[in-house]
């Protein structure tokens, strides 16, 4: 444990002998960056960065009919889900709205690993545990504070991997596979997973292994590489961000414009509407002209793109609001963004009201920039 009741990761004296700059993010002490986040940036796009992500959760979801029950509160179709495969869904409460997103590994036919948010773990506990059977055929293991997990993502990614633990223990894209023999003597489950996309790996082991598992990548050729870049990295793939993109209402802070579902969210993967689920209601009630998430991409200089900032049309009529922008290290920081914008498409320009004299140029773009 940290001072000020922050949170640890078993890595945090790995972080502060390489003099990173650590800042308190959800409760945790975590590394914003260790020499920049431009430079951290374009290591993970040019060769391959290593991520601290223990703060993230990890539950283990098991029965008989484990597959069907989390479909039922899933907007992934999971009983299409092959064993050894991952899968990313939304959960949506009964209003409709999102609570949180999370990736999932289908070990078996009665086993499922899921990762749910850092910020959220103890929501996703007490809403998982809320829609159980009351025949106790599904259990619920919360494995979060014994995990620790190190994301490696870039093209040399499988080059270090191999390297450290052996070819073996390579797993293609959205697949999972538990850890094999290795000179490391390391245990636990590799995902071929990640949030910057990548090619890669994220890597779930016991906490008393994480650090020799750390040092073997940084020494193999990976970069360590802090939350800043982390968030840059998946802004320009365009993916979403618990409570930056999308906020559940049921939050004590929750920003109202920020409550949405998943056909407001657009993600081209993870809403199956062919099966039932909770909140589907809402997502399929939306009309054409309802506000859905889209990216921008400046074609001007000007004050960068940041959360919160208003969108409009050449009559500067309001017609949406970005939830996340910023300069993208690898288009020489560019001007980007996301948020929910309405009666636009692909090719559109906008303005971006980036501050109170200057409206900057803007096309409405569908992610991935890059």
């Amino acid at each position: 444990m940290g001072g000020h009741g922050l949170v640890r990761t078993s890595l945090y004296d790995e972080h502060v002998s390489l003099n990173a700059n650590i800042v308190d993010f959800h409760g945790f002490e975590l590394p914003i960056w260790y020499s920049n986040i431009k430079d951290e940036h374009l290591a993970t796009r040019g060769n391959a960065g290593l991520f601290d992500v223990s703060h993230m959760g990890t539950f283990s979801f098991r029965g008989t009919s484990v597959k069907p029950w989390l479909e039922s509160i899933a907007t992934q179709k999971v009983t299409s889900i092959s064993t050894s495969r991952c899968a990313y869904t939304h959960f949506l409460d009964d209003d409709g709205y999102i609570i949180d997103d999370m990736i999932f590994a289908v070990v078996s036919d009665n086993e499922i690993l899921g990762v749910p948010n850092a910020s959220m773990i103890g929501v996703m506990w007490d809403w998982f545990n809320s829609k159980l059977p009351n025949d106790g055929s599904i259990t619920i293991e919360n494995l979060s504070s014994e995990t620790s997990i190190i994301a490696l993502q870039g093209p040399n990614s499988k080059q270090y991997i191999s390297a450290v633990l052996g070819e073996e223990n390579h797993t293609p894209r959205f697949t999972w596979k538990k850890i094999q023999d290795n000179d490391l003597d390391i245990s636990g489950w590799i995902q071929g997973t990640g949030y910057t996309g990548e090619a890669g790996y994220e890597i779930f082991i016991p906490n008393a292994d994480a650090a020799k598992l750390w040092r073997s990548l940084i020494q193999s050729g990976a970069t360590p590489v802090g939350l800043g870049a982390r968030d840059t990295l998946r802004l320009e793939k365009g993916y979403l961000l618990s409570g930056v993109d999308f906020c559940w209402p049921g939050l004590s802070d929750s920003d109202p414009f920020l409550a949405r579902d998943s056909w407001e969210t657009n993600v081209p993967f993870g809403l199956d509407t062919e099966h039932e689920f909770i909140g589907k209601h809402r997502v399929v009630s939306h009309g054409s002209e309802d506000a859905r998430w889209w990216g921008i991409k400046y074609l001007e200089k000007g004050p960068l793109p940041r959360p919160g900032k208003d969108v409009t049309d050449a009559t500067g009529k309001v017609i949406g609001k970005l939830s996340s922008g910023a300069p993208a290290p690898s288009l020489a920081n560019t001007g980007i963004g996301i948020g929910y914008i309405s009666g636009v498409d692909v090719g559109d320009e906008v303005l971006i009201v980036a501050s109170p004299r200057k409206s900057v140029r803007a096309e409405i773009f569908r992610p991935p920039f890059v």
